[in-house]
């Protein structure tokens, strides 16, 4: 009772209650609020403090900037949304509030434009090689879908479009990455209806920000090849999955494409499987490649990582099924 008596005083004031609606739609800087509400950013920052302390809204400090959105507890996103869905479409002071806030993402989706449409050649070139993204996403939302995830972490997120997959089927999604570009790209496309519980950090996947058994499923989409230490990854993976929990690693078989380690920064030619069961072993993981996705000259593997325990529970090896390898 007292956490909530809590959060109903902090909410308890008009521009605390404004600023609870506002963060429940999307991740907001002090300097964007400001922007909204028109008020100082010392007024502003005080009032957040305030619910920040009472557990309603969350704060994380990605370089320069701090953002805020609802708190990721287990009673502050209830409690939020609850206050929230009480605030009548219809009052004027909220009205103006969300104009002001799709003014903001107009904003964001216009830098975000620019930067993808910098870089959009050379993506395209890569996915010209292999085969559609849809048929890669369908295999992933197979692997993971059905139930059972609450929390799902993808690492590398890039434009968050996993996180957009698999939307429909988990309480909370958090995807990382190291560039603070993309991730201002993965903002702009998490802001849509209906994503409100996805959202991206600035983080590094050799060590992640999250607690030992804090997520039920981890997603590499498209990353290791990149990676100097994918075993230091996988295990840093493993080390945040619950047990049950899965890893879905998607990547490349190996190939002989050099343009991609000389213009595109890959660090690896591919992946093959036995290094990665035996990255997965040496993590207490037991890992099977779920699907080979031919493509040309470029084929994607899928494979699916268990933690030993559950895998001895379900009979699963890392062995190769080819049954469920068909492409």
């Amino acid at each position: 009772m007292e956490q909530l008596l809590a959060g109903l005083r902090a909410a308890g004031e008009p521009t605390r209650l404004r600023l609870l609606a506002l963060c429940a739609r999307a991740e907001l800087t002090v300097t964007e609020l400001t922007q909204i509400l028109r008020q100082s950013q010392p007024r502003v920052s005080r009032h957040l403090k305030l619910l920040c302390e009472a557990g309603l809204l969350s704060r994380f400090r990605e370089g320069q900037w701090a953002f805020y959105r609802l708190a990721n507890g287990a009673d502050g996103p209830r409690l939020g949304r609850a206050i929230v869905e009480l605030i009548s479409e219809n009052d004027p002071t909220y009205g103006r509030d969300l104009e002001r806030l799709e003014e903001v993402k107009r904003a964001r989706a216009e830098a975000a434009a620019a930067y993808f449409s910098k870089n959009a050649a050379r993506w395209d070139q890569i996915r010209s090689m292999y085969a559609p993204e849809l048929e890669v996403e369908a295999c992933i939302r197979d692997l993971l879908g059905g139930g059972g995830v609450a929390d799902l972490l993808d690492i590398g997120t890039g434009t968050g479009r996993i996180l957009e997959v698999m939307a429909p089927d988990i309480q909370i999604g958090i995807g990382i990455d190291l560039s603070r570009e993309m991730l201002a790209v993965a903002r702009v496309n998490l802001g849509k209806p209906g994503l409100e519980h996805c959202q991206v950090r600035h983080g590094d996947m050799y060590a992640l920000p999250f607690d030992d058994a804090s997520q039920d499923a981890v997603v590499f989409h498209q990353v290791l090849h990149y990676a100097i230490k994918p075993d230091t990854a996988i295990a840093e993976a493993s080390r945040v999955l619950r047990p049950g929990g899965r890893l879905v690693i998607v990547d490349f078989a190996p190939h002989t494409q050099q343009l991609l380690l000389e213009k595109h920064a890959h660090h690896r030619l591919g992946l093959g499987h036995e290094e990665v069961a035996a990255w997965c072993r040496t993590a207490g993981m037991s890992c099977n490649l779920a699907r080979e996705l031919k493509g040309e000259p470029l084929t994607v593997n899928v494979w699916l990582a268990l933690p030993e325990s559950a895998a001895a529970a379900t009979g699963s090896s890392s062995a190769r099924d080819p049954a469920v390898a068909a492409s």
